[in-house]
């Protein structure tokens, strides 16, 4: 499946070379790139964002969603590279990444209605899982986190929905689709998960490499289950996702 977006996939793996090497040596890149270093991260969504609307032409619901999840994400990701000017573009930064999981939450909310009676169990493993998860790292934090409490709170809370929303729609679309961005939500949970150990307890520009590489991993997994989705069909539905 992925062999008919191969050219796609190495063009993106250019840029995902690219941006480790940013992460790995901040400012040997800088004093090659010079200015042409505020451009490649940026790049990571405008691809995935261009691609997603070539081959969808933006036709339906779920595809517009997770393009607009892919804008927000290219604001924050603008965002995150000014966080050591002020704390206030680390939090505009939480704030995008948090309304692109909205948008990612209602378009895998399309595809669980497909077909709702099916494939409970799922859903509740993945509750349990991504809730005790989030919990546990919670109280971890906590005591790091002094006035960014909330928002890191009500940023957990959203993106292990987005996470359990991606389980949801199993067995209601087509398994290339659901395993991709099943498991492009997972590798978000996790270089959330690495970037809040990296702001609040230890920064290291091993983690930043650890965040960068799980975050374009996830984008593109995403935007390739969007792709290539397909709606399975089940004789108890009555109507169209």
């Amino acid at each position: 499946m992925l062999q008919k977006h191969l050219q796609f996939s190495l063009g993106f793996g250019f840029v995902f070379i690219f941006e480790l090497f940013l992460e790995i040596d901040p400012k040997t890149a800088k004093l090659i790139l010079t200015d042409f270093h505020y451009v490649v991260k940026p790049l990571i969504t405008i691809s995935l964002a261009a691609y997603l609307m070539y081959h969808t032409q933006l036709k339906g619901r779920f595809s517009k969603r997770i393009w607009v999840g892919l804008l927000f994400g290219l604001v924050g990701d603008v965002l995150l590279m000014f966080t050591h000017l002020n704390d206030y573009f680390f939090i505009g930064g939480l704030l995008a990444f948090l309304l692109g999981h909205l948008f990612y939450i209602s378009a895998f909310y399309i595809d669980y209605t497909w077909a709702r009676n099916i494939e409970k169990n799922a859903g509740y493993v993945a509750i349990a899982i991504f809730g005790i998860f989030s919990a546990v790292f919670y109280f971890y934090l906590h005591p790091y986190l002094a006035e960014l409490n909330v928002p890191v709170i009500i940023y957990m809370i959203v993106i292990s929905i987005m996470a359990i929303m991606s389980v949801k729609r199993k067995g209601r679309v087509n398994t290339f689709s659901y395993n991709a961005i099943f498991y492009g939500a997972v590798l978000f949970v996790i270089s959330d998960a690495i970037l809040a150990f990296n702001k609040f307890i230890e920064p290291s520009k091993y983690n930043g490499v650890a965040i960068m590489a799980f975050y374009m991993i996830a984008q593109y997994l995403i935007t390739i289950g969007a792709i290539e989705r397909k709606m399975r069909k089940h004789s108890m539905i009555t109507k169209k996702g």
